[in-house]
């Protein structure tokens, strides 16, 4: 590698809006985000399916799965 020209890689305080904190490395010394692993409803469990128009019953129906 050649000196003097990459940056810096420094130690970065991540906060996210729900509260969350942790550290990792970036090239910031600060980010803020808006979702993070502790709130994110993919990540907690509380995922829920939104089926406004019938699209999981449509499915259901035509490939024959019974719930």
């Amino acid at each position: 590698m050649k000196k003097g020209i990459h940056p810096e890689y420094i130690e970065t305080t991540v906060t996210c809006a729900c509260g969350n904190e942790f550290t990792t490395r970036s090239l910031k010394s600060e980010m803020k985000v808006d979702i993070c692993g502790a709130c994110h409803p993919f990540y907690t469990g509380s995922e829920k399916v939104v089926d406004t128009t019938g699209r999981i019953d449509k499915f259901n129906k035509r490939y024959n799965i019974n719930k």
